[in-house]
């Protein structure tokens, strides 16, 4: 990692096809210096299916898109932001659970760097002792005819700025915080590939119910005391995890609840 004042090296191709290693194959990768949005340049213009994962990682993003409307900032060489896209089998039910699946890869992807306490919060950011290091967006491609697909895009902190600070984020962390030497930024991208293409194989064969208690063990909100804010409506009570959907968990005053919707702030409640 290299320091705030000192020019951080382009994204390397080759680097991160290496990190992938038998892996590789299985995926088509383009980086370019600037778009608006990795998500939305997948989103409205697709590849054509030739069998690989296509993903699409910018040195800088000059629209980037949080869940809930949100701008999603990075700055060059300070951050890592991409987006893959994910076709599914013909046929298949409309993947649930997808967000929850790409925060447990991340969060493998950081454990196996040697980070400490590395927590889940639904549906989909990856915490470090509270605070926020990496963000997740979910778009679903579906159409008639055509094979059910999802973007997925993941933005991590790798070294802020000094003095950066985020609106409506004030617990926001970095990965230079927490690791003495942190992998390069293109070694990292294939670090992350190869948990999520593990997983999303598997969970591709048995749902997210095979994935579950993994991510139960990482729930940054497990048992605590919690408040559903959505447009208009609140629901307060004791954090349960989630079921074999991905569906958050709430036991209230008149019973379980379970919340679907990724439109919705999760928050300790107090």
């Amino acid at each position: 990692m290299t320091g705030p004042d000192t020019p951080c090296p382009p994204l390397d191709p080759a680097r991160t096809l290496a990190a992938l290693g038998h892996r590789a194959s299985a995926f088509a990768l383009r980086i370019v210096d600037e778009c608006p949005s990795t998500n939305s340049e997948l989103v409205d213009r697709p590849p054509a299916d030739d069998g690989r994962i296509h993903v699409l990682a910018a040195e800088r993003q000059t629209a980037g898109r949080g869940r809930r409307g949100r701008a999603w900032q990075s700055w060059p060489g300070a951050s890592l932001t991409f987006s893959a896209l994910w076709r599914f089998a013909p046929g298949s039910p409309v993947p649930a659970g997808l967000s929850l699946v790409a925060g447990l890869a991340l969060a493998r992807a950081l454990e196996r760097l040697g980070i400490p306490g590395i927590q889940l919060k639904w549906p989909n950011d990856v915490l470090v002792h509270g605070e926020k290091l990496a963000g997740i967006l979910v778009e679903l491609l579906p159409g008639r005819g055509r094979t059910p697909a999802a973007v997925i895009g993941i933005g991590v902190n790798l070294q802020l700025p000094p003095g950066t600070r985020i609106p409506d984020q004030p617990g926001v962390t970095d990965l230079a915080s927490h690791c003495a030497a942190p992998p390069a930024r293109d070694t990292l991208l294939g670090l992350l590939l190869a948990e999520l293409h593990d997983l999303f194989e598997l969970y591709a064969s048995a749902g997210f119910a095979a994935l579950r208690g993994a991510w139960q063990q990482r729930n940054a909100f497990a048992d605590l005391p919690v408040r559903i804010l959505g447009e208009g409506s609140e629901t307060i009570g004791v954090c349960c995890g989630v079921d074999d959907d991905g569906a958050l968990l709430i036991r209230g005053a008149h019973g379980l609840s379970r919340i679907l919707s990724g439109e919705v702030s999760l928050r300790v409640a107090g």
